[in-house]
């Protein structure tokens, strides 16, 4: 399952996200998504967890969970067609 991570302190790393998750099972992969300009972190991030279960548990867990100086937002990413 595919997790959307909101409200990213710009200063998180891959490996405090990947951590995190790790928490509640095994992570796929873990992408920051970054302005290609500039190199900073656009504060959202991308989780991927194969076992739907480890993932509702961190959702559920994570969701305004306290990640450097910001409150994290956690839910799960919609396919783009669910969004269209």
């Amino acid at each position: 399952m595919k997790i959307l991570i909101r409200n990213l302190d710009r200063k998180t790393t891959k490996e405090e996200l990947e951590t995190l998750f790790k928490e509640y099972g095994n992570v796929q992969s873990c992408n920051i998504v970054v302005d290609k300009e500039t190199g900073e972190s656009k504060g959202f991030a991308f989780v991927e967890m194969p076992k739907s279960g480890e993932a509702k548990a961190a959702i559920q867990n994570l969701n305004y969970k306290k990640l450097g100086n910001e409150s994290i937002r956690v839910k799960r990413a919609q396919t783009k067609t669910e969004e269209e």
